[in-house]
């Protein structure tokens, strides 16, 4: 145990230091250190590396459920204790210091489509250009994130879907929605703001296979997607109906 937390604590305060406090020796600490570590300890430090990558991929918004829940999306038995457990030794918890919530991530490798529309959001008829956005909705049970597609038309939300979790997934099964009530023509705009969920591969292999032009709004330009305003409707509407 006292190797265990000076190896914790190497990085604020002095190996030399630490090992004197507690009475044990530096040769004993670093022979200590080279030890194999057990299968169940290397399993612990690849989940860890898993939960921190979500917990910043989501704006450290994960308790144990959703992080458990999505540590099994990606193929782990693993329990909600013992993510509780790795959470709380390496001090990673739900930041819930703003009422604000991030929901463009903008920072990745994906390519970016051009911006077909240029600012023209008219239309003569149905089906000529959808546009994609995703807004968050604050429960007693923590953040809800509301995909949308509405047809610049007549503004109809025409595909939408819900979770508790921000991923591709989400705007997934908003686009297949819509596909599937629609039955869109080849060649309708898709327009969508640049964040990672739109940019995906699986997304973008969905826009391909029914014949979907891509356009993606400018870099750091919220109102260049009108989609926003519609989806701020709906949110106020679904807050004001489970209130």
């Amino acid at each position: 145990m006292r190797y265990e937390f000076i190896n914790a604590k190497k990085t604020e305060h002095s190996i030399t230091l630490m090992c004197k406090a507690f009475n044990v020796s530096q040769s004993g600490f670093h022979a200590w250190q080279r030890r194999s570590i057990s299968p169940r300890q290397r399993e612990d430090m690849v989940l860890l590396a898993y939960i921190r990558s979500i917990h910043q991929e989501n704006y450290q918004s994960y308790g144990r459920e959703r992080m458990t829940a999505e540590l099994r999306d990606l193929g782990f038995a693993v329990s909600q204790r013992r993510v509780a457990r790795l959470m709380k030794d390496n001090n990673i918890y739900i930041k819930r210091t703003h009422k604000f919530k991030r929901t463009t991530d903008s920072d990745h490798t994906h390519n970016v489509a051009p911006n077909l529309l240029e600012g023209d959001f008219a239309t003569t008829g149905p089906n000529q250009k959808w546009a994609g956005d995703i807004t968050y909705i604050p429960t007693q049970e923590g953040w809800l994130y509301l995909a949308v597609i509405i047809d610049l038309y007549s503004r109809r939300v025409i595909g939408w879907a819900v979770s508790k979790r921000l991923k591709r997934d989400l705007v997934i099964q908003a686009l297949q929605r819509a596909i599937a009530l629609r039955k869109p023509p080849k060649g309708v705009i898709h327009h969508s703001d640049r964040g990672s969920q739109y940019c995906s591969r699986d997304y973008q292999k969905l826009l391909k296979k029914h014949s979907f032009e891509a356009s993606m709004s400018g870099k750091g330009n919220c109102y260049d997607n009108r989609t926003a305003y519609q989806t701020c409707l709906i949110k106020v509407l679904l807050i004001a109906d489970s209130g």
